[in-house]
């Protein structure tokens, strides 16, 4: 069993790292096999609109067929029997890397000719086979009461929604309220920010990174 984790933001060693780097170790606890891929580590861009992936007798089976550095990783996550990706959010979205990696992971999936199971009366809408666990893990500056605020449920559930259509199956986690640096005095920061984001960093961060070890045994139990 492979669990595979995407780190969708530029740092290794920061909080989108550590809680991947959480979920992972429990993914070993439930026995699963794990890889870490920092996709700043790799050149690529977006979707380029080929449509490839939808010609008739496409070979591509459900991978992205521009190749460039990313097409390796693509054909990782689809071998994958769990996918959890993890982004910093700036500006209300994923980072730019990470959303042009979920446009080149989903559309390819994605049917424009979708089937209708006979069992259920359900439509399929994917090319995949078999359900693989997924989820999208969060971390952000932002406080949880200005992201509901802000509509960052509503914003960041549509990658939930798409995984979960495709690949049959996933969750979110958020961390609020990041501590962005090691030393504040360097940095043009309201104090009382700081000693918000102290506190959560003492108080709360390790209930995420407990959580987020025990997201990452979930979907390998379930995937097991």
């Amino acid at each position: 069993m492979k669990a595979l984790f995407i780190n969708g933001g530029p740092r290794k060693n920061w909080t989108t790292a550590k809680m991947l780097e959480n979920a992972m170790k429990g993914a070993v606890d439930a026995g699963a096999e794990v890889e870490m891929i920092h996709l700043y580590d790799h050149d690529f861009h977006g979707c380029k609109s080929c449509f490839a992936c939808k010609i008739k007798g496409s070979r591509t089976n459900g991978v992205c067929a521009v190749r460039d550095q990313l097409r390796p990783v693509l054909e990782k996550c689809h071998e994958a029997d769990v996918l959890v990706i993890g982004s910093p959010i700036y500006f209300s979205y994923p980072t730019g890397d990470a959303i042009a990696f979920m446009q080149r992971l989903l559309f390819p999936v994605l049917s424009y000719n979708p089937s209708r199971d006979e069992a259920t009366g359900e439509t399929k809408m994917t090319l995949m086979d078999r359900i693989v666990p997924t989820a999208m893990i969060y971390t952000m500056g932002a406080s949880k009461e200005y992201a509901d605020q802000a509509g960052y449920p509503s914003i960041l559930g549509e990658n939930e929604k798409f995984l979960k259509l495709l690949f049959g199956y996933c969750e979110t986690l958020c961390s609020y309220s990041g501590y962005q640096f090691d030393d504040y005095s360097r940095y043009d920061v309201m104090e009382d920010v700081q000693q918000m984001r102290a506190q959560y960093r003492d108080e709360q961060f390790p209930l995420d990174l407990q959580k987020a070890h025990e997201l990452g045994k979930r979907l390998a139990e379930m995937a097991r």
